[in-house]
């Protein structure tokens, strides 16, 4: 399967990056976490996402790092300490202009970090390059039931 998920609390940040990635042709299916612990059911099968198949891993996690109930930090922490979801690439998409999120979020296994632009032309740009990228060009590894 090849969906995004997007974990994004801030509801107009939500609407411009689905908005963008529609604008880019990125025809992937795209589920929003509106918090950190929907993120891990999402993940994990759990919860409301309980009947999912966690072996249909996402394509790539677009997230954003001050979330609720759970941070986006944490969030990453216990996607890479899974080995079922330890190699779905994260991109942190988030406003923070935090040098020690930047460091902490490569510390922690992110593959990359990008500041939201305020200006949509530029948020759009960047959507457009994470898409070719990360869903055209990169080859994803494939799904891990256990370690090896």
């Amino acid at each position: 399967m090849n969906t995004i998920l997007l974990v994004e609390d801030n509801t107009s940040d939500e609407k411009l990056t689905l908005l963008a990635l529609q604008d880019c042709g990125v025809a992937n299916h795209v589920v929003v976490a509106r918090d950190g612990a929907a993120a891990l059911d999402y993940l994990f099968a759990a919860g409301a996402y309980a009947s999912r198949d966690v072996m249909e891993a996402s394509r790539l996690v677009l997230l954003d790092l001050k979330l609720p109930k759970i941070d986006g930090l944490d969030v990453l922490r216990r996607l890479r300490a899974d080995p079922r979801t330890a190699l779905i690439p994260v991109v942190i998409l988030t406003s923070s202009k935090e040098d020690e999120d930047v460091v902490r979020g490569y510390a922690l296994g992110a593959n990359a970090y990008i500041r939201k632009p305020v200006d949509f032309d530029a948020f759009r740009a960047a959507t457009k390059a994470l898409g070719l990228f990360w869903l055209l060009w990169n080859e994803p590894a494939p799904v891990v039931s256990r370690l090896p």
